[in-house]
């Protein structure tokens, strides 16, 4: 016996969940508000105050390899509420330390395998709701939460760092985390066996993407691994990222050095205003011109942009820089997962992603560190930002040469696609 396959009403309600895991996940993207209160209120050094941020960054994306994997064996409502209670308690304990090497181990090691569990679970039962057309819009749309996360977290920071201190602030946070994550994510579920996307949705667009990629086959981990587009993507997730990642790690901090600024919370939001626009455009984009042209289109606005922040000074300025900044940055968690998908196949999104993912690790690293020890020497972010600049002109390099892989239309045959979209009860 047939059945009509589950309503759309379902299948949004599945990105809906997902973007608010993510909006909770994003908390990440405060730490800018709270670098800046460490320096001043604990008097931490630039650098110290960076590590939790850059461990955090570097566990969130180990973990997604791990969690990826699970998420795809177990399903995603598990592992998300898993992510939540991980990450929660990891800003509670927090709270009780005083000192950075143990801030990094709280905030950094287990607050980071809770996003990276968290964050695994988001993206891929969102896009197996819909056609390969719209792959590009639904990753943009789901992502956009961890982007939009700081225009609420770095304000709410802020005042609680006001109000209360900021032990009180890591506990607030992490309580709030867990009981949110943990309601959301029973809403999270991948479609039953043999769903196939309704023909209006398959057939949105299509005329607009390459008809290749709907038909490429599902490829596990090891065969992506055999092949070198994995590494040129990986290459260009570390040397499109690790600037956005300097700014939302230190933005506030930079607006007080640059301009004497003391509400660099409001660039904080900024940076995540409109990283998550270039999430949510990069997505439409994509699905229209290419997720190459897309990324090359990013990276080279993002070029230029970051060679010319240090002469931002003013705060008219520095908003205009990090609203580019973040919508180029946003760009990348909408491009490298459907890229991804478009490359490799959705049925192993999870780990194939994570894979890929460690490339935002390691721009973790470089980013924060590559900041916070230039202006410790220095006084001044000045050489970081040509470092990235240089960077980024390099991810131009590779962007150009990045090519779906040769090996993939020879295999279809061997795993075929339904051709129904009804599945049987």
């Amino acid at each position: 016996m047939t059945h009509q396959s589950p309503t759309p009403f379902r299948a949004w309600s599945v990105v809906l969940a997902a973007v608010a895991i993510n909006l909770i996940l994003g908390v990440l993207y405060a730490w800018g508000v709270m670098l800046k209160a460490l320096v001043q209120q604990w008097h931490w050094t630039v650098t110290q105050a960076s590590l939790p941020f850059t461990v955090s960054a570097g566990c969130f994306a180990f973990m997604m390899i791990f969690a990826g994997r699970w998420q795809d064996k177990i399903g995603p409502r598990y592992v998300a509420m898993s992510g939540g209670v991980i990450l929660g308690l990891g800003l509670i304990a927090s709270s009780w330390v005083r000192t950075p090497q143990w801030m990094w181990l709280t905030f950094g090691l287990v607050g980071g395998f809770g996003i990276g569990l968290g964050y695994s679970a988001t993206t891929p039962p969102a896009i197996k709701w819909f056609a390969a057309s719209r792959k590009g819009l639904i990753t943009g749309i789901v992502v956009s939460g961890v982007g939009l996360a700081a225009v609420y977290i770095a304000p709410l920071t802020h005042f609680l760092l006001a109000k209360t201190s900021i032990p009180q602030t890591f506990l607030i946070l992490g309580v709030g985390t867990i009981v949110l994550t943990v309601l959301l994510s029973f809403a999270l579920a991948n479609p039953p066996a043999g769903y196939v996307p309704a023909a209006r949705e398959s057939t949105l667009g299509a005329a607009r993407s390459k008809p290749s990629a709907a038909a490429r086959p599902d490829q596990d981990w090891q065969e992506m691994l055999r092949t070198p587009q994995f590494y040129q993507l990986w290459i260009l997730f570390v040397l499109a990222a690790s600037a956005g990642l300097m700014l939302i790690s230190q933005i506030a901090y930079i607006a007080k050095v640059q301009a004497h600024i003391e509400w660099g919370f409001l660039y904080v939001a900024m940076l995540a205003l409109f990283n998550t626009l270039g999430r949510l455009m990069s997505g439409f984009l994509s699905d229209r011109i290419g997720r190459s042209r897309t990324l090359l289109l990013a990276l080279a606005l993002q070029a230029v942009n970051i060679f010319a922040f240090a002469h931002y000074t003013t705060a008219a300025w520095l908003l205009f820089g990090c609203a580019l900044a973040g919508l180029c940055y946003g760009t990348c968690f909408t491009l490298f997962p459907a890229t991804t998908a478009d490359f490799y196949g959705v049925r192993n999104l999870g780990v194939n992603y994570g894979l890929v993912f460690t490339g935002f690790g390691v721009a973790g690293i470089i980013g924060p560190i590559l900041g916070g020890k230039i202006h410790d020497a220095y006084g001044s972010y000045a050489l970081a930002f040509d470092v990235s600049t240089g960077m980024l002109v390099l991810g131009i390099v590779f962007a150009l040469t990045l090519r779906p892989p040769k090996t993939l239309p020879l295999m279809p045959a061997a795993r075929p696609a339904p051709a129904v979209t009804e599945v049987t009860k």
